[in-house]
């Protein structure tokens, strides 16, 4: 992707987390935005809007730019990503995909349209990761592995091979999941958590071996 400027939807900690990654990858931060009127820059020189009218006059001004967009939203979020992407392509912005220097990807592996893989994270051979999904800082996702959209593998999270992840799903810092093992959408795994056996849909685990709560 030649280079662009680039919005960056939240201001927060992991906007921060992104940073890195925007700027190896040759891209300029042009506007900062967070719909948390409390909330600054944490960029130096870089303005931060809030209102979605000032948005959209701002894309309308920079759109010989050809502006593209991250969305620095964490946690268990992954659905308000994805809702969030289909709006701002809808703007005409291009969703940016980025990847930390001091990770590792596999040549045979795929990243969908503005993922993101974290510094020292490893995404394995032939896996393919979902739209809007994260691979945060020191997780590891092993061969053949099926990440749907919006998903997030937190910090140090371990992925053996040949699992899959459904669409919004969100695995915990520090947990485990054994191979061939199917963790349905919206499901949620607990921090520390060894997942042993497939997850249903919605549901929440936690544990070694992981249980379901509620």
């Amino acid at each position: 992707m030649p280079s662009r400027v680039v919005l960056v939807w939240g201001g927060k900690g992991h906007a921060k987390v992104l940073r890195p990654s925007i700027e190896h990858a040759g891209h300029r931060i042009g506007l900062v935005f967070d719909r948390d009127p409390e909330v600054t820059s944490p960029f130096g020189g870089v303005e931060c809007l809030h209102g979605w009218d000032e948005l959209l006059h701002w894309i309308a001004e920079n759109r010989h730019l050809h502006v593209g967009f991250v969305i620095a939203i964490g946690g268990d979020r992954g659905r308000e990503r994805l809702e969030l992407h289909d709006r701002l392509v809808g703007q005409g912005l291009e969703p940016v995909t980025l990847v930390h220097p001091r990770s590792w990807v596999a040549d045979t592996a795929r990243l969908g349209a503005g993922a993101q893989v974290c510094a020292m994270a490893a995404v394995g051979e032939e896996t393919t990761v979902g739209r809007q999904s994260i691979i945060n800082t020191s997780a590891s996702v092993d061969h053949e592995c099926r990440l749907g959209d919006g998903v997030h593998i937190m910090p140090g999270a371990i992925i053996a091979g040949c699992v899959e992840v459904g669409d919004g799903a969100m695995i915990g810092s520090a947990a485990v999941v054994l191979p061939r093992i199917r963790i349905g959408s919206d499901a949620r795994v607990g921090a520390g958590a060894v997942v042993t056996k497939d997850v249903a849909s919605g549901a929440t685990v936690i544990g070694s071996p992981a249980r379901p709560i509620g």
